[in-house]
């Protein structure tokens, strides 16, 4: 009996079925979704710096580690320096924050940061599309968080969705908050609502999410899954889990 052809060889083999199943849906606790996430979000309300902010720390659980901030002078603009006693607790000692004039010298600088084993993680903020964040400087940005496994969040401020090869990428906006259980006047735990609209390893899907001080929580009950992915709804998850 002869040897198969590499084509008949080929037409034998079976996939396994893990590969083709959909992907379970993103939910907060997960761990280490992406090494290299993007946040769309508009200038004038603080909701992609405040989400991603809560994301790091649902992905990096107890990681006491400091953190790199970088915005070019356009995002400066827009959203203005971070206020460290407006920062999550376990952050607002942690913060290292550079103001860069250029796109390219933000860019530069996220680099550097990445290549830093001793950061948790990395935040930047650009605005709009300029040229310097092309699919080429996105790719390096990619290539380098995973190599020395420094996740980075890229807050991209007032910007139309172009060319990028972050692993998840977000739209975001601000959502009402509910009443502050002590003080009606007072005002309630951050909210946010959150498409997720492209990821490597889950299928789309929208959230209204929460940062209770302790926790990000999902609410299943705003849940809205993508109409072609079935899949299970999102649950609590400490920060603790991740």
């Amino acid at each position: 009996m002869t040897d198969p052809t590499p084509l008949a060889a080929f037409a034998r083999r079976r996939l396994p079925v893990s590969g083709l199943r959909q992907s379970a849906a993103w939910r907060p606790g997960l761990g280490a979704s992406a090494l290299h996430s993007e946040l769309f979000a508009a200038g004038n309300e603080g909701s992609g710096a405040g989400l991603a902010l809560a994301l790091a720390l649902d992905q990096a659980g107890q990681d006491d580690r400091p953190f790199l901030w970088v915005q070019d002078q356009a995002a400066l603009r827009l959203s203005g320096r971070p206020y460290r006693p407006g920062l999550p607790p376990a952050l607002r000692s942690r913060l290292i924050h550079v103001a860069a004039e250029k796109p390219e010298d933000a860019l530069f600088a996220l680099e550097e940061g990445l290549r830093c084993r001793d950061l948790a993680f990395v935040l930047g903020e650009l605005a709009g599309n300029p040229r310097a964040l092309s699919f080429t400087a996105s790719r390096r940005l990619s290539l380098v968080a995973e190599k020395h496994g420094v996740p980075l969040w890229l807050v991209r401020l007032d910007a139309a969705r172009d060319l990028s090869s972050a692993r998840m990428r977000w739209q975001v906006s601000s959502a009402p908050s509910a009443p502050s259980r002590w003080n009606p006047a007072a005002p309630g735990h951050p909210v946010w609502q959150a498409e997720l609209f492209r990821a490597r390893a889950y299928p789309p899907g929208q959230w209204t999410l929460c940062d209770d001080g302790q926790s990000l929580i999902a609410n299943p009950g705003h849940q809205q899954a993508h109409p072609v992915d079935l899949v299970p709804g999102a649950g609590d998850r400490s920060l603790a889990a991740g």
